[in-house]
């Protein structure tokens, strides 16, 4: 897909995320927005992803020869649900369910809703990252030579269970495996540089043995580009590891450069003022 036509998916991804959140007035729309284009990028671009005759993805829990995608942020499922529904794994229209009773599509993401897509529950934070190394272990064990992929975001990076797997990876020589860490500089309890500082990441990954790339998650451009350089990277002996760079809140003006919007659902004039910023690319659900 040209980087026009990703732009495009992302402007109507945004639009989904907050949809979704404003009509049950609940949810996280600010890292959501931010890391839109990065999941635009994997899942319509960079991804090997299961087919039928026809091309349409079909999802298979055991992910089984194609690249497997693990949201450890679970609490950004808006995205991974209006990516995952725009892709074609299931229909656009249950995106109205977000967070009502009895909705396959719950606040974090979990596999009993049976939603194709969603391998893992998400949201209890730190967690991911482990779980992406365990299933590129398998594929490897299985010569199976597609790709995992883990996001997490820069406030998880607070949680102890990361650099366990942080150190396991690199001795273990996961190199089948890219991850991804949200630099928004922003969590639920304020930045974080206050919170509880990260200091130098790519000193502390690098220390461990992966190999560190940085991007700018918020440039398309940037993304598809860094994504190709990092798979060109891969069965060297090394995990990677990207820092992407995000805005909370990216795309819509008022959203950006605050952690307000963490967890904060836009009312019918801030979500007006908002779409109004947002090209409908693919029609609205």
């Amino acid at each position: 897909m040209q980087t026009q036509e990703l732009k495009n998916v992302a402007s109507q991804v945004r639009r989904d995320i907050l949809r979704q959140v404003h009509a049950c007035q609940s949810g996280h729309p600010g890292g959501s927005l931010g890391c839109t284009d990065l999941l635009v990028g994997l899942y319509f671009n960079s991804m090997k992803l299961a087919q039928d005759a026809n091309r349409k993805v079909i999802f298979n829990m055991s992910g089984a020869n194609e690249d497997v995608f693990y949201l450890s942020n679970g609490h950004i499922s808006p995205l991974l649900y209006s990516v995952l529904a725009r892709r074609g794994y299931f229909p656009v229209k249950e995106l109205a369910t977000f967070r009502q009773l009895n909705s396959r599509l719950q606040g974090h993401p979990t596999p009993h809703e049976h939603l194709e897509g969603i391998r893992i529950a998400s949201g209890s934070l730190g967690q991911g990252l482990s779980v992406a190394i365990g299933t590129a272990q398998a594929k490897k064990l299985s010569n199976d030579a597609s790709i995992v992929y883990c996001l997490m975001g820069d406030g998880e990076q607070n949680e102890g269970q990361v650099w366990e797997a942080a150190m396991y990876a690199p001795h273990h020589q996961v190199d089948n495996l890219i991850a991804f860490i949200d630099e928004n500089g922003q969590q639920i309890d304020g930045p974080t540089e206050k919170v509880m500082s990260n200091r130098d990441l790519e000193a502390k990954y690098k220390a461990f043995g992966w190999n560190v790339l940085r991007m700018d998650g918020n440039n398309m451009d940037e993304v598809v580009a860094t994504l190709a350089h990092a798979k060109s990277l891969l069965g060297q002996g090394s995990p990677i590891m990207i820092l992407m760079k995000t805005e909370m809140g990216a795309g819509v003006d008022f959203m950006m450069g605050s952690h307000k919007w963490h967890g904060v659902a836009p009312n019918d004039q801030q979500l007006a003022d908002a779409l109004a910023q947002l090209n409908e690319t693919l029609g609205d659900y």
